[in-house]
């Protein structure tokens, strides 16, 4: 039996699983819990005929009794970016669109007290659009909603537009997840709302999200940009890195210290010195 069980929700790339947990055993749990349903993802753009199909997107969803996310990257208009989506104003606009029914909108500056309300309303169906950030990102269950719409979809990273898309699809009804993007979207942003309408596997996304941002430093803190490897490739050259990795693996079993390898050793302790103290300290 283990000792120590390390769980993540965020699905690792194959290639770092072998990097950073290369001693310990790993198992993936890659099916979709019972009952959950494939999530159908669409982009649309900020044109009018796309609004108006969006709209009528939203209309049929609640009239076949279901509820709807629509998330923005912010709180209020003028923050920081001027030109991406906040609640407050697109909670007002919906408002006047959808004037017959009931709208709120949620983010991380509510007193606890106003979200547990907003969020009891909102699984009782007395909600039909919560327009929010992205604090309903984790930890929210609420199976009769089958709509999630998010603006300004570039400006999020592909974990964060999956574990979005994952509010949806929790119940007996058809899911929808449509990311919406506009002229401000850049080619990056919209690399990943292809990546998103193509892939609906987390693991291929973690190795898409990987090729986009870079890895990083493998061991230290540094979660993405270029790493170390001159010549090595994570994406690629994964077969490799597997046999090195079991090269390794019987190396340390035959030499834990390495004193046939004091070449070997200096060069480690040299890259990896500080990231090993760090790790014994733990």
């Amino acid at each position: 039996f283990p000792h120590v069980l390390v769980m993540t929700a965020t699905p690792k790339p194959r290639t770092l699983t072998l990097s950073v947990f290369g001693d310990l055993d790993v198992t993936v749990l890659d099916e979709l819990p019972p009952g959950r349903k494939p999530v159908k993802t669409i982009s649309l753009s900020d044109s009018l005929s796309d609004k108006e199909k969006l709209y009528k997107i939203i209309r049929d969803c609640i009239k076949n009794k279901n509820q709807v996310y629509w998330v923005c990257p912010l709180v209020e208009e003028g923050e920081a970016r001027p030109e991406l989506s906040s609640v407050s104003i697109r909670g007002e606009a919906l408002a006047k669109i959808f004037d017959k029914f009931k709208i709120e909108i949620m983010h991380g500056r509510l007193s606890i007290d106003e979200k547990s309300k907003i969020m009891k309303d909102f699984a009782e169906n007395k909600i039909n659009i919560l327009v929010s950030t992205v604090v309903i990102e984790v930890g929210v269950d609420v199976p009769n909603a089958a709509l999630i719409v998010i603006e300004d979809s570039g400006q999020f990273g592909l974990a964060q537009l999956h574990q979005l898309r994952g509010r949806v699809g929790r119940g007996e009804a058809e899911s929808m997840c449509i990311l919406l993007t506009s002229q401000n979207t850049t080619p990056e942003g919209l690399e990943r709302v292809q990546a998103m309408t193509e892939i609906s596997d987390g693991f291929k996304l973690a190795e898409v999200d990987l090729k986009q941002r870079g890895p990083g430093e493998i061991c230290g803190v540094r979660q993405h940009g270029v790493t170390e490897f001159r010549t090595a490739n994570l994406i690629r050259d994964y077969k490799i890195l597997n046999i090195a990795r079991k090269e390794a693996e019987e190396l340390i079993e035959r030499d834990p210290d390495l004193k046939s390898e004091p070449l070997l050793k200096a060069e480690i302790m040299r890259r990896l010195g500080e990231a090993l103290k760090l790790a014994e300290t733990a």
